[in-house]
Parts: C-alpha cells; sequence; structure tokens
C-alpha cells in the first residue's frame, strides 16, 4: 500500500504538466486567433483605403485637369480683351490722325483749285495780251517778233500749268476720297472693337483704365476668373482630401504589417510550444 501511494505521486505530476502546458497552448492559440482577426480587419481598412485613395487620386487628377483648363481660358480672355483695347484704342487714334489728313487735303485741294483759278485768269491774260500784240504788229511792223514768240510760250506754258495743276487737283481728291474712305473702314472697326472689349469687360468706356480683377461678375472675363477661381479652391479640397486619405492609408498599412508582424511571432510561439509539447 505504501509503494503505491509512492508510485502514484510521480503520475500526479506528470498529469499536472500536462495540463500546464495545455492551458499554455491554449492560450497562445487564442491570441493566434485573435492576432489573425486583427490582421483580417486591418487589412480589410487598407483595402478600403486603397479604393479611396485611387478614387482620391482621380478626383485630383480631374480637378488638375479642370484648373489647367481653367487657367488657360483666364490667359486666353486676357490676351482677348488686351487686342480688342489696343484695336479700339488704335483705331481711334488712326481716326483722329486721318481726320487731320483729311482736313489737310480739303486745305490742299482748295488751295489747288484757287491755284487753277488763277492759271486760268492768267492764261486769258496773256492770250488776250498776245491777241493784241499780234494785231499791233500787223499794224506797226517795229513790234518785235521775239515778243510774239514770248507772248505765244508763256500762253503754252500757262496752258500746260493748268493742265498740270487739274492733274494734281485730281489727285488730292482721289487721296481725300480714299481717306474717306479709310475713315468710314476706321470707325467701322473702332465702333466693332470697343463694343468687343465692352462686352467682354462690362467696362463703360475704353478710356477708363482696365480693372485688375473684374468688377461685374456678370461679364465673359468676370466668369471665366470666377470659373478659375472655383477650380482652384475645388483642386486645393482635392488636394487636401488626397493627402488626408494617403496619410491615413499610410497609417493603416504600419497597423497592418505591425499586426502581421505580431501573428507571425505568435504563431511561431505556438508552432514552438507545440513541439515542446510533443517532445516532452
Amino acid at each position: 500500500m505504501e509503494a503505491q501511494i509512492l508510485q502514484s505521486g510521480p503520475k500526479l505530476k506528470r498529469y499536472g504538466i500536462t495540463e500546464k502546458k495545455k492551458s499554455e497552448l491554449d492560450v497562445l492559440k487564442n491570441q493566434v486567433i485573435d492576432a489573425q482577426a486583427d490582421v483580417q480587419q486591418q487589412q480589410v481598412i487598407v483595402t478600403s483605403l486603397t479604393e479611396k485613395a485611387s478614387k482620391y487620386q482621380g478626383y485630383l487628377l480631374t480637378a488638375d485637369g479642370n484648373r489647367t483648363h481653367a487657367l488657360s481660358n483666364k490667359n486666353l480672355i486676357d490676351q482677348v480683351v488686351q487686342n480688342a483695347y489696343d484695336l479700339a484704342y488704335n483705331s481711334k487714334n488712326a481716326f483722329s490722325k486721318m481726320t487731320i489728313s483729311n482736313d489737310d487735303a480739303i486745305e490742299v485741294a482748295s488751295s489747288v483749285s484757287d491755284l487753277i483759278n488763277k492759271l486760268i485768269y492768267s492764261v486769258e491774260i496773256i492770250n488776250k495780251l498776245s491777241n493784241l500784240v499780234i494785231r499791233k504788229k500787223a499794224l506797226n511792223p517795229l513790234i518785235s517778233d521775239d515778243l510774239i514768240t514770248r507772248l505765244n510760250t508763256a500762253g503754252t506754258d500757262a496752258n500746260n500749268a493748268v493742265a498740270l495743276t487739274l492733274i494734281a487737283l485730281k489727285s488730292t481728291l482721289a487721296a481725300e476720297a480714299s481717306i474717306l474712305e479709310s475713315e468710314a473702314a476706321i470707325t467701322l472697326e473702332y465702333r466693332q472693337a470697343s463694343k468687343l472689349y465692352l462686352n467682354l469687360t462690362d467696362e463703360k468706356s475704353i478710356d477708363m483704365p482696365l480693372s485688375i480683377y473684374p468688377v461685374s461678375k456678370t461679364s465673359i472675363r468676370g466668369l471665366l476668373y470666377n470659373a478659375y477661381k472655383e477650380t482652384q479652391l475645388a483642386y486645393e479640397k482635392a488636394n487636401i482630401a488626397n493627402d488626408e486619405t494617403t496619410r491615413q492609408l499610410n497609417i493603416a498599412n504600419t497597423n497592418l504589417n505591425k499586426a502581421q508582424i505580431k501573428l507571425n511571432s505568435l504563431q511561431s510561439g505556438l508552432a514552438a510550444a507545440n513541439a515542446a509539447a510533443l517532445a516532452s
């Protein structure tokens, strides 16, 4: 009986060690299960944030494209406005100079016309004088033939001067007509360019300095400026959202890596504990 009691002691001790190891293995298994669940949860978060990040990157690219397009339109309307202003301003100056030229042409034409009248009068006087000298010559042979020749030459020269002056007058009138046509064209150009400029900007006059920022939000220039401002704000918001999503994804990847490392460590510990239990 005493011997039996002594033999039962080691069996109880062995049984106790086995239960303890089994309990430890169960704890490790539960930790592994919890770690696997944590990895799965972290993986779901990473997958979701990866999809979200991809969408926000697309939104950012779209916003950047819209912003670039709006900036191009903004720069283009500035060029169109400047070209319309330059055309209207230059047309106005050209019209002023053309008016001066027309006044000068009218004055020249008047002067040439007055000169023609004087030349015609001179020709009449010379012809009358020449006829008178010729009649006197018939009565008085002493009158020099050279005088008659000179009077005839003077008459011819005067007639030639009249003809040349008439040609000059014709050219002057043609120049005046051309100036008038140019004035009409420049006037039309000035009106159309001014109208275009004022419609684009809602300014009151081309003589007023162009506002740096559109005063009227309803003008074409103002609408395009506002469109660029809106796309700029949309881009900034998309950029902030993209950065925040990227930050969240980086944190989630870090948490997933930590969870995977912990799971691998627990799995290794469980494997080692299983091996040790089988070996005992």
